[in-house]
């Protein structure tokens, strides 16, 4: 068996920014329009009126501050409250594939390594612009990678099972360099007129360079073990695909947008991660207090506090657990790798950490890694 490891990371950040006291703004003026528009059904009882969002309450929901996204505009406009990004002819390169090219680019660049070094390309996203070709396919050939690409979708665990699946390649035998990138333009299937949901996601790519470890450079990490899991569950949902025209009653449902069942998942959710990473540290003979830092899936605060004191038994600093959802928001399968790429320094030759996600399915993935020298 051929050892894996991470050679380097790459990020692509957009350009825009929106903070809570915008998108707070854009919201309540949004529901007093609707609520003027639907005065007489309020008034009968029928509907309820929209109640106003604050930043106060996006804080301690959330823990969220700002978030950057491919399309400002179209977003705090009351009148849109979507982003807008226009359709670009099937010669041109596609939106979420030039993103992936950017990241993709930066992580080959800090490996030293060429296009041409990589043997396959996995794009691992919760939602993929179009159904095909893959897009991993079209980021492929955008860099004059050689081999073979796929797309691959776990919701918000699709990086950790991304690096699994690059790493079992590595392992055996049926690559050297695998170039895994995480194309999010979460900003499209949220539901911006959702007060409990408005200000959970944002936009982001990221890519990470998994490698055999005899061709990898110097400072690399040794991925220890890497582990997936997955349970059922509806609490968090989107509905939108290809046959939802063959229901037209049903197009432009909010069902056809990211919807969940927020505190069942967070009740159902942190105790399954929790216990998940305990038997994989177990496995890898590994204790919590081994863990140099943990670099969790960045969806809720809270969530995360939680999750990191039930592994190393105490409440996590910012250095053991370091975030970024407070200005990037929830990224989706970006975000685990967002706070690796940003805040993997500090670590001698023998430090540990881990790199952890989970969300829709329910899903998880945890992949321990080892500095080296």
């Amino acid at each position: 068996m051929k050892t894996a490891v991470i050679s380097a990371t790459g990020l692509w950040t957009p350009q825009h920014s929106i903070s809570n006291e915008e998108l707070v703004e854009s919201y309540n003026t949004w529901a007093d329009n609707w609520n003027l528009a639907c005065a007489a059904e309020i008034g009968a009882g029928t509907v309820d009126p929209k109640t106003h969002s604050s930043v106060e309450f996006i804080e301690k929901a959330s823990g969220i501050k700002s978030r950057f996204v491919i399309d400002k505009e179209g977003i705090i406009d009351p009148e849109t409250m979507a982003p807008r990004i226009d359709e670009r002819p099937n010669e041109q390169i596609s939106v979420m594939a030039e993103m992936a090219v950017h990241a993709a680019r930066q992580a080959l660049e800090r490996a030293g390594r060429k296009p041409e070094d990589v043997d396959a390309v996995i794009c691992a996203a919760s939602n993929m612009q179009r159904a095909y070709p893959a897009m991993a396919v079209e980021v492929q050939a955008a860099l004059g990678c050689g081999g073979f690409a796929f797309d691959m979708n776990v919701a918000c665990s699709s990086a950790t099972f991304g690096i699994q699946t690059a790493a079992d390649f590595i392992r055996s035998g049926s690559a050297k360099s695998v170039l895994m990138v995480n194309p999010e333009i979460c900003s499209g299937h949220l539901n911006f007129t959702d007060r409990d949901s408005h200000f959970i996601f944002g936009d982001v790519a990221t890519a990470v360079l998994v490698e055999e470890e005899s061709i990898a450079p110097s400072g690399h990490w040794k991925i220890l073990g890497t582990k997936l899991k997955t349970e059922f569950s509806n609490n968090i949902r989107n509905n939108f695909g290809f046959l939802n025209r063959a229901a037209p009653e049903g197009i432009g449902s909010p069902d056809k947008l990211f919807v969940q069942e927020g505190r069942k998942v967070f009740r159902e959710v942190v105790p399954m991660v929790a216990k998940m990473i305990g038997e994989h540290l177990t496995e890898l003979g590994l204790e919590g207090t081994d863990l140099r830092r943990m670099w969790l899936h960045q969806a809720n605060a809270s969530m995360n506090r939680l999750i990191s004191s039930k592994v190393l038994g105490h409440e996590a600093s910012d250095d053991e657990s370091p975030t970024v959802l407070d200005t990037y928001a929830n990224t989706s399968s970006a975000g685990s790798i967002i706070a690796f790429h940003k805040h993997s320094d500090g670590f001698k030759p023998g430090d540990k950490g881990l790199i952890c996600s989970f969300g829709a399915g329910y899903s998880a993935g945890t992949v321990f890694v080892e500095k080296t020298a």
